[in-house]
């Protein structure tokens, strides 16, 4: 009896203890604009089918305009990636390392992404990914590797 009495108390401890309020208030997309961010990681997506070359052709055609000076060799890797497209909120407050903010209306969503080369898997990750939609189209932040 006083097992069960200390499991129903732990799992009504975690209930609370283990809940995280997040401040604010969600903040629905445009109109239009999930639509016109699915089709730019269809696209994403095709590009990385295609390989290497198309992949970076299509990242440099999306880069936003604002960061054209910030774009980098991905040396062949190719990037697949996969959004979960019920997270995606819009973020007005985000800007990248620079500290200036984007022009348009910036987005994040949930992305699950893999990084191969010649075939081989180099990474997998789950993160955030922004996006900003600017005068009808979708632009992004090319990828950097980091040097360790």
């Amino acid at each position: 009896m006083r097992a069960v009495l200390a499991v129903v108390a732990l799992a009504a401890g975690c209930a609370t203890a283990c809940s995280t309020t997040v401040a604010g208030s969600p903040v629905p997309a445009h109109f239009g604009d999930e639509a016109l961010i699915a089709r730019y990681f269809s696209e994403f997506g095709k590009s990385a089918e295609e390989g290497a070359a198309a992949q970076r052709d299509f990242l440099r055609k999306t880069q936003h305009p604002d960061y054209t000076d910030r774009l980098c060799d991905l040396q062949g890797a190719i990037i697949t990636v996969d959004p979960t497209m019920a997270t995606l909120r819009q973020d007005p407050d985000w800007s990248p390392e620079a500290g200036r903010k984007p022009r348009g209306s910036v987005y994040v969503v949930a992305v699950s992404l893999t990084i191969t080369k010649d075939g081989k898997v180099l990474g997998d990750q789950i993160g955030s990914e922004r996006v900003v939609v600017l005068d009808g189209a979708v632009y992004g932040f090319m990828p950097c590797f980091r040097e360790n």
